[in-house]
């Protein structure tokens, strides 16, 4: 997933009985691995994740970095 810097964060993208769902994590942060988001992806075309996803995504990212460094 670009967009994030070095922060390490991945996606795994799973299609289970017709449907697609992502979640997406980061691992790069004091060993400790951080479930960022998870969710269906509901759009039949196009691959883009919408804006919504990615703003929660950033937002909980930046909420992993500042709790690794308490």
């Amino acid at each position: 997933m670009r967009g994030f810097g070095s922060a390490g964060v991945l996606e795994v993208i799973e299609d289970w009985r017709g449907n697609t769902y992502r979640s997406v994590y980061t691992v790069k942060v004091a060993g400790v691995v951080y479930v960022l988001h998870v969710f269906q992806k509901k759009s039949t075309s196009g691959i883009a994740t919408p804006k919504h996803d990615i703003d929660l995504i950033r937002e909980r990212l930046k909420q992993a970095l500042a709790r690794s460094k308490e």
